[in-house]
């Protein structure tokens, strides 16, 4: 029996993620999801035959689940400079000092078996995660712009009525896809401006599928690679070394 299979006879748990982190990851990826589902059938509607009337609720389920996943991240990002050690943006952003040194030593451990345990995240897992985030962010602010400048959702939907309305008095008759009261001109430079968003939106969308695939294979990966409790510590907050962790709290 080599020296990696004898070691995991004693192994010892960690605390790392805390309840609002972990919460945190389980409404995003529900919320992520649902807006994947709703989103690919808005983006097929004419394909599926989706009515007008079908098109606007699902637009407006889509907002609505969009408010959820944006309230949930915005809380992840201040939860990011108050939660413990490992929730903080020092713990989940790579760069600083020894960051490429430390990453070459965890790759490299990692191919030959000599294997550095992060309690937190190693520093490949920063790279992914920064762009996750990164990624979502994007989605967030486009999907928000989106929401006014399509079926007129807050928090950009009351501007964008006043934008495009013929006479501002009579704001409150404007309906998505209805033309009652709009004015073409003002409408066709707001969806100008939309156009920008939407493409960003839509290339995003796949960006963040490419990403999760990468991620949740990832994940398999290491768990079957370390055997840390590396899926169940997203229940349970805590992981399970057979020595300590190279960034474990002395």
């Amino acid at each position: 029996m080599n020296t990696t299979e004898t070691s995991y006879d004693t192994l010892k748990e960690y605390p790392v993620w805390d309840r609002t982190t972990r919460w945190f990851h389980w409404i995003n990826a529900l919320a992520i999801i649902g807006l994947i589902g709703v989103g690919l059938v808005i983006l097929y509607a004419k394909t599926l035959g989706v009515s007008t009337d079908g098109k606007i609720l699902l637009k407006t389920i889509h907002v609505y689940i969009g408010y959820v996943f944006c309230l949930n991240l915005a809380w992840r990002i201040i939860w990011a400079f108050i939660g413990n050690k490992y929730a903080r943006w020092k713990a989940i952003l790579p760069g600083g000092k020894g960051f490429f040194t430390a990453l070459r030593e965890y790759q490299a451990g990692f191919r030959t078996g000599n294997i550095q345990y992060y309690q937190g995240h190693n520093p490949a897992a920063k790279l992914m995660i920064t762009l996750l985030f990164v990624v979502l962010m994007t989605q967030a602010i486009t999907g928000l712009v989106l929401a006014g400048t399509d079926i007129y959702f807050p928090p950009f939907g009351q501007t964008m009525k006043t934008w495009v309305a013929e006479d501002v008095s009579k704001v409150e008759v404007l309906k998505p896809y209805s033309k009652e009261n709009i004015n073409e001109e003002k409408f066709s430079e707001m969806r100008a401006f939309r156009k920008p968003f939407i493409i960003t939106h839509v290339y995003a969308f796949y960006t963040l599928l490419i990403l999760m695939v990468l991620h949740i294979g990832a994940i398999v990966v290491t768990e079957i690679r370390e055997r840390s409790g590396l899926i169940t510590a997203m229940f349970t907050g805590r992981k399970v070394f057979p020595k300590q962790p190279v960034d474990a709290e002395n």
